[in-house]
Parts: C-alpha cells; structure tokens; sequence
C-alpha cells in the first residue's frame, strides 16, 4: 500500500459552524430581508463548464491499489467534456516523477494531481508548481508543508484499524478469552504504525479481547503467505484475525487453507474485488474488509476540475474547495457488499 505520513482531518466542521452559532447568537433573532444568501457561488457539476487541463503525475503502478487510482482518475476525467487530462508515466524513481511533474508545470496545465512516490521528495515541485500559479490537488501521500499543495485527498490509516477493531470487537464482545492476531504491512511506514494503532486502541473498548501475536508482511501475496502461516504455527486457536492489505490476503488466505484452519473469522483492508467477491460468498474465513478506497483519485479530479473553474463543492456552503478531504474506512461484509462491488480493485 501506498506511504501516508499523516492524519489529517476534513477542515471544513465544528470550527466553522461553532462560529456561525457565536455569531447569531450575538445579534438579533429577527429575520431580515437584507440578510445575503449563504452562498451564491456556482458549485462544481457535471454541465459542461470553462475548459480545464489537468496534469496527473502518480507512481508506478506496482500494486493492484495504485493501479486502481489511476483507472478512477481516467475514468473520472473521461465523464467530463470540459476536462483534458495529461496523465505521466508512472515512476517510483522520485527524480523521474519530479521531471515529469516539471515538464507538466512548462506545459501551463491549469491544475495539478499528485501522487507523490515520496512526498517529502517531491515536496519542492509542489511548491514550484503552486508558485507558478498552478494550484496542486495533493493525493494521499502528503507533501511536506500545507504550502506544497492547494488541497490534500487522501486515505484514513488510523480509521481503517479503529474500524477493523470495533467490527472484530462487537463480533467477539461476549467471548470470554477471546484471541485476536494482526497481520500488518511494511513496518517502516508510518501508515502500518497509524494502523495498528487504530487496531489497538479499539479493541481496548473490549477487555475480554487480547491480541496474541503481531507479524508484519510486504503488501506482497508472497510476504503475505509466508508471515501468516508463521503466526498460525505460533497459535494454535485464534478467533479472529486482522489483515492490513488485501493483495498479501491472498497469501495470507493460502496458508489459512494449507494450514486447515478455520476456527477464526477474518477482516481485511484496502478492498480489493477478490476480496468482495469471497466475502459475498462467504464460504471462508473472510468475512469483511476495512476500505482505503481508490475511488479518492475520481474524487481529486472532481475536486481539480472545480479549482479550475473557480467552483465550490456542490453540498457546502463555503466558496472554495476544502483545503482536506479524509476518505472514510468503510467496513464492508455480506450486508453491503454489492454496493461496494464495483469499486473493488484488481
């Protein structure tokens, strides 16, 4: 899964609408007929408006998450006759993307998406690029500095762990006993830490609930395969499990099936199709994944394109775009998985 080196918060909320409650409650309680609209400023929608070129630079797509980001991203553009999208070659090699975002800002493109492959690497290009009068849409992997980018879209790390743990919680809340085991990711990245955090921090909400053993995989089917049968050799009856990302699932799943097991239920994370499609069959241990939805790559072009018109965001009352969106962690089981079925990743 892709690095995300922090939480941040939707900015538009409590502050705001605090200070609105503040300030009528400071003045009279009569309506008045001068009183101006809350908002006359056209939103973004899907009429055809003023023209926008959108630059989209993201890595290489080596995971079936990344390559799902730049499917929403195209097709997202597509849906728009007014939205010309340059899109780069993907690159993990921080100094290749670097020159392809600079080669979009020569270009003048109007708006720029960026999924960094390092985003303290590229946080520079992001200045240039805002200095040049190109406002940048920042996707998941967060520039170094607020002044790097116009809006940040990403994924919520510590959610999908606090989601993964409150689901495995309630399903366990009247076991006494009970044993959990994590299945995490890279342990050098900081979205693993934010994670198992989330994990932990849930199931402290259930004290008849203790995680046992923890091993961290690579996002690969292989590592994947490899630490689950580790931790199902080291415990030999577990009641659930929580895996951070699907792809190794597929592993960890072969050596669930190897091993025999099947005392235990199991919840994954990122929401790949393979992993919607066994949990509406519901014929194993997997019984649920906690999204990290690819889908924010539609929602950052909506948001380019709406920057290049000089919109808002239809449903808000502010004139501008937020300057932070945080995707939700849906948990989605058997219940809701044909809604979600279409977005699942390959």
């Amino acid at each position: 899964m892709p690095e995300f080196t922090s939480r941040r918060g939707l900015l538009f909320g409590a502050a705001a609408v605090s200070a609105g409650v503040l300030v009528t409650g400071c003045t009279s309680n009569e309506s008045s007929d001068d009183e101006p609209a809350a908002n006359d400023q056209p939103a973004a929608d899907d009429k055809p408006g003023k023209p926008v070129t959108i630059g989209f630079a993201g890595p290489q797509a080596d995971h079936g998450w990344l390559n799902a980001i730049n499917d929403n991203a195209k097709k997202r553009a597509e849906k728009y006759s007014d939205v010309t999208l340059e899109i780069t070659e993907g690159s993990n090699d921080t100094a290749q993307q670097i020159g392809q975002i600079e080669t979009l800002i020569n270009k003048k493109v109007d708006v720029l998406v960026i999924l960094p492959a390092d985003g303290k690497a590229l946080t520079q290009v992001g200045l240039k690029a805002m200095r040049a009068g190109i406002p940048v849409v920042n996707l998941d992997r967060i520039f170094n500095t607020p002044q790097a980018y116009r809006c940040w879209v990403g994924g919520d790390n510590y959610g999908m762990g606090l989601n993964a743990g409150h689901y495995i919680g309630e399903k366990l809340k009247d076991k006494q006993g009970a044993k959990v085991v994590e299945l995490a990711g890279l342990d050098n990245l900081e979205l693993t830490k934010q994670r198992t955090q989330g994990f932990d921090d849930a199931l402290k909400n259930y004290p008849n609930i203790q995680k046992v053993a923890r091993q961290a995989a690579e996002f690969t089917v292989e590592s994947g395969q490899a630490k689950m049968a580790q931790l199902l050799q080291a415990q030999s009856q577990i009641d659930a499990l929580w895996n951070h990302d699907d792809d190794q699932g597929v592993g960890a799943l072969r050596a669930i099936e190897q091993a025999g097991r099947d005392e235990f239920l199991m919840v994954g994370g990122a929401g790949a199709l393979s992993a919607f499609e066994a949990i509406k069959a519901d014929s194993g241990v997997l019984k649920a994944t906690v999204l990290y939805p690819p889908t924010m790559a539609a929602s950052a072009i909506d948001l380019a394109r709406a920057l290049g018109q000089g919109k808002g965001v239809s449903g808000l009352a502010e004139f501008e775009i937020p300057s932070s969106v945080t995707c939700y962690s849906a948990v989605v089981d058997k219940e809701n998985v044909d809604q979600y079925m279409s977005t699942g990743f390959k």
